[in-house]
């Protein structure tokens, strides 16, 4: 990535100073803590001024509606802080003066407004684009006085240069850019190689437009990971929950296994009624299932009866518990599997597109559940390969495809594919004539499209469609399947 040198921010100033001069800012937004974006109006014509602050992607340009999209900006119900100043300060102000300071990453735009009193007043917005020191601060012009910034600094952040709200403005302190001189458009030539053509033609006329597009490019790819990254963690988080969980319970079967040798027990002291002494601490009976004499201790506050009963008692509660404890346990296992299935869904999308399909899942089972009934009913089409001669295969990329190609593609006779005991994407194949080929075939597409993509060996179970089955309530994309063959694909 190249960086935005004060020579980009230059030649941005030269092109659309005319413009920016005497426009009118006339509505406000803050997207987020480090976004802003200004609708200026100038001679009947718009245009959206976005300013970017974050450490890694800083600059500004004006921005299309095409690249703000490509930017995933969304802007919040309630404005931040910061926004609400502006919009305070600064709605319907002219813009008198444009300026950037010698060899420095500032752009100012000095504002002509009116303060409560209806006195024409100058403010200034000070547009610092400056690495991890970027930043957006609003002061008085006559008193040099901060009114508010997008990132306030304190004392406790740095020891060189304070930024907040009712103390002085100052620029940062000067540093050694040297290199930036010569990096120049060094950035246009990596960028332009996989441009559309008719980026060429604006190289020289509208530079705005470049920055634009590589900038939104670089800005989408960074929020597109910071929102899969933030994802992934969430449902991994779960997962770990819900192992350990799982261990707790496995750990209270093994508990609760001898659980029948109260059955036995209580048995014993009930064939043994009337030969033994009530109210005694031990009851020595011979055990006939495994033909030796057994000594049984016995609460002696109780007679043999009543410690029958007790050892029944214990005999149905531990019983009842491992039952409900196994059932517990199925349905931890069926969660962890679906929560595998979801992180690898995660793990493989490539854009917002296919990241925004599993969103549903993400906030259903985060409990948070927003999907609207035109999101239940969009389509999530799966990757087709047309093999010809009415040969096709299917494979999906997450549980909403996979459910739609289990659901709705398949027929009783197609054959359906999915790696072992492993996540990964269900393949379909829909064909007139079933070969040895197309098989193999599909099922090292599942082995490439599953997370045991990297195995040396893997085994790729195969059936026709008629023989799967959707439980009632199941999650997205998961079902049971019978008469099953298997394939190992090394």
């Amino acid at each position: 990535m190249i960086t935005f040198d004060n020579l980009m921010l230059n030649t941005f100033l030269c092109e659309n100073k005319d413009f920016i001069q005497g426009s009118r800012i006339y509505k406000i937004q803050q997207p987020t803590r480090r976004e802003l974006i200004l609708a200026l109006r100038n001679n009947g014509t718009t245009r959206q001024l976005y300013i970017n602050i974050t450490p890694q992607n800083y600059h500004v340009c004006f921005a299309s509606p095409q690249t703000l999209k490509e930017r995933l900006i969304e802007i919040p119900q309630k404005p931040p802080m910061f926004c609400m100043l502006l919009r305070k300060y600064l709605n319907n102000s002219r813009i008198a003066k444009v300026n950037q300071p010698d060899g420095e990453r500032i752009l100012e735009l000095f504002i002509e407004t009116y303060n409560e009193i209806r006195d024409k007043i100058y403010l200034c917005l000070a547009l610092e684009l400056m690495g991890k020191y970027s930043n957006v601060i609003l002061y008085n012009t006559d008193t040099d006085i901060i009114l508010g910034a997008a990132h306030n600094v304190g004392e406790d952040k740095s020891t060189v240069r304070e930024v907040y709200g009712t103390i002085p403005y100052t620029y940062p302190p000067k540093q050694n850019n040297q290199g930036f001189i010569y990096e120049r458009y060094a950035f246009l030539l990596n960028y332009l190689k996989c441009a559309p053509i008719d980026i060429y033609k604006k190289l020289y006329n509208d530079y705005s437009s470049v920055l634009d597009n590589y900038y939104a490019y670089l800005t989408g790819k960074d929020k597109f990971l910071a929102l899969k990254n933030k994802y992934l963690s969430e449902i991994r988080q779960m997962l770990k929950k819900e192992e350990k969980s799982f261990q707790k319970m496995n750990y209270q079967i093994q508990k609760s296994e001898d659980y029948d040798k109260y059955r036995l027990r209580a048995d014993l002291l009930m064939a043994n009624l009337y030969n033994l002494k009530d109210y005694t601490k031990n009851a020595v009976v011979f055990d006939y299932e495994h033909n030796e004499g057994i000594s049984l201790p016995l609460n002696e506050t109780k007679t043999i009866k009543e410690n029958a009963n007790d050892f029944y008692k214990k005999y149905n509660k531990l019983k009842n518990t491992k039952n409900k404890l196994c059932e517990l346990v199925e349905n931890a296992q069926q969660k962890k599997d679906y929560l595998k299935s979801l992180i690898y869904s995660i793990e493989i999308t490539q854009n917002i597109d296919e990241l925004k399909d599993i969103e549903p899942e993400i906030f259903k089972i985060k409990g948070t559940s927003n999907e609207t009934k035109s999101e239940q009913n969009k389509k999530s089409e799966p990757m087709m390969i047309e093999k010809g001669g009415n040969t096709r295969i299917y494979i999906g990329k997450n549980n909403k495809q996979n459910d739609y190609i289990v659901s709705k593609l398949a027929q009783d006779d197609d054959l359906w594919f999915h790696t072992k005991d492993c996540p990964g994407s269900h393949v379909l194949l829909k064909t007139q004539k079933v070969t040895d080929g197309l098989i193999l075939e599909c099922a090292k597409l599942a082995k490439k499209y599953s997370q045991g993509s990297d195995s040396s060996k893997i085994g790729v179970i195969y059936t026709k469609r008629k023989y799967l089955r959707k439980p009632p309530k199941a999650n997205l994309g998961y079902v049971t399947y019978r008469n099953e063959k298997e394939i190992v694909i090394d």
